[in-house]
């Protein structure tokens, strides 16, 4: 009897010791979940400023470091990567867990460092470009020195000097750089000016020398007026330009560490690493060169705050928020349009005239556009239903801009207007002022104008039957109108009447 009571007296000891263990990793995953959605939601709306929500946000990780390092790690790493959007907000966090913990400080610049080598090498471009300009950032928060910051910046900018490789990798690594000092380029030019410009006389060098032939082929409109269409390199270059004319003084980046400069300037700053791009290897597949769309200016919107110039880096850094929106949630048309709708700032630009051209750049982009057509026409309608007061007015306008100068359309882009178009208007009841567009009725029916109607109205009679179709367009539209369908039955015809006899 005692055996027995002892050894049941030991199944007690074992179940009580799984069942405390079993309780520590649900308590231990709890805490997980809390710091990850603290940390995700950190910068969101709320009652209190972004300042003091990222102070409380550091008390918490702070506290809990000991425990949970590589998980808080691997957080801000896919923070930084899949949310580049709030870049500062994570940059600042990092910036301020830094000043209270140097050894945190450098675990995680050594975590970004591997993930910007795994991105380089696996060919994640995007995540390797976000990654790169979070790096970058950390040196406005007193994380990572200039001097080791330029020094990565200039092995990027040795690629452009590679032989026997594609330009669009040169192109690439190039254009990774660029687009990077919006962020850090004001905190270069106080601390390291004549690096700086040694290394923009480096890119200026490689954009003179490239090769452009891919640049016709990628064009929307075959003639630049009145906007000229800029290769995209071209274009940020141009911007960057400006931007240095400014003292790189820019009017759009959200910069919370500013608030922090006291605490942040205190910090041991860390040194990266040296970090050499992976060499080409021949199954490597790197971005596409590109064409800036411009369709509208500052004159096409005279009501409301002014759209920022075809060369102000804010324009650049505007349509890469409402580019990255469009590719985190285009498949969902309805969070799409509310969160382009939703874009910070939006009362200091015209923000429905963004949106529109920012999707007819997707929907127009050469050679082929991102998504199927349906995604841009879906989004476009939730749009207009989200904010029927302006939006609708503004595509209107848009599409009044696109109809006169579809005489000089590329041929592939004339199609997805087409699509685009008639699935619009099925969608509003086929409702549209034909007769702003009577003009056209003098022109040969073979013309692009009359015949863009022509294929609109035959797209539309497959969305609906060709009776609304003639009802909803003016008489003097009858030479454009699709020719009935009849059916044909095939044993009312003569020669099924002669098989017959036979």
């Amino acid at each position: 009897m005692m055996n027995r009571r002892r050894q049941h007296d030991g199944d007690d000891d074992g179940y009580e010791h799984r069942n405390r263990k079993r309780r520590r990793v649900s308590e231990n995953q709890e805490i997980e979940d809390r710091l990850e959605s603290l940390i995700l939601r950190v910068g969101e709306r709320s009652t209190s400023s972004v300042e003091s929500n990222l102070e409380g946000l550091v008390s918490v990780l702070e506290a809990d470091l000991g425990t949970f390092r590589l998980k808080i790690l691997r957080i801000l790493s896919e923070c930084a990567v899949k949310m580049p959007e709030k870049c500062t907000i994570y940059t600042t966090l990092v910036g301020l867990l830094n000043a209270k913990n140097y050894k945190f400080g450098g675990e995680f610049v050594d975590h970004m460092v591997k993930t910007f080598k795994e991105s380089l090498k696996l060919c994640r471009w995007d995540a390797a470009r976000y990654s790169l300009r979070f790096l970058a950032d950390l040196v406005n928060c007193h994380v990572i020195s200039a001097t080791s910051l330029l020094q990565l910046l200039d092995t990027m900018i040795d690629v452009s000097n590679e032989d026997t490789v594609p330009q669009v990798r040169r192109d690439w690594y190039v254009f990774a750089v660029l687009s990077t000092l919006p962020w850090v380029g004001r905190d270069l030019y106080e601390k390291k000016e004549s690096s700086l410009e040694s290394l923009l006389l480096r890119i200026e060098v490689y954009l003179n020398k490239r090769s452009k032939k891919h640049h016709n082929a990628l064009r929307v409109w075959s003639v630049d007026a009145p906007h000229p269409q800029e290769e995209y390199l071209d274009c940020l270059w141009a911007q960057i330009r400006k931007l240095r004319q400014d003292n790189w003084a820019e009017k759009h980046i959200p910069r919370p560490y500013l608030a922090f400069d006291s605490i942040l300037c205190e910090a041991l700053q860390h040194n990266l690493p040296q970090i050499v791009p992976p060499a080409h290897h021949e199954s490597y597949e790197y971005p596409m060169p590109s064409v800036v769309y411009r369709m509208f200016d500052y004159t096409d919107c005279p009501d409301g705050p002014n759209l920022p110039g075809a060369h102000s880096i804010e324009r650049f850094l505007i349509e890469e928020h409402l580019h990255h929106i469009i590719e985190m949630h285009h498949l969902e048309r309805k969070d799409c349009a509310a969160q382009l709708l939703d874009f910070p700032y939006k009362s200091k630009i015209p923000l429905e005239y963004c949106i529109v051209e920012v999707i007819f750049a997707e929907l127009f982009h050469m050679p082929t556009p991102r998504y199927i057509d349906i995604v841009y026409g879906s989004i476009l309608i939730e749009l207009c239903k989200l904010h029927p007061a302006t939006l609708p007015q503004v595509l209107a306008q848009a599409t009044e801009i696109l109809f006169m100068r579809i005489d000089s359309m590329n041929t592939s882009c004339f199609d997805r207007f087409v699509n685009w178009f008639s699935y619009h208007l099925s969608n509003f009841k086929f409702t549209w002022s034909w007769e702003e567009w009577d003009s056209c009725l003098l022109l040969d029916t073979e013309h692009p104008r009359p015949k863009f109607i022509q294929e609109v109205l035959q797209k539309c009679l497959r969305l609906s039957y060709h009776q609304r179709i003639t009802e909803m367009m003016p008489e003097t539209y009858a030479k454009l109108l699709p020719v009935p369908s009849q059916p044909n039955y095939k044993y009312a015809s003569e020669e099924a009447g002669k098989l017959k006899r036979i």
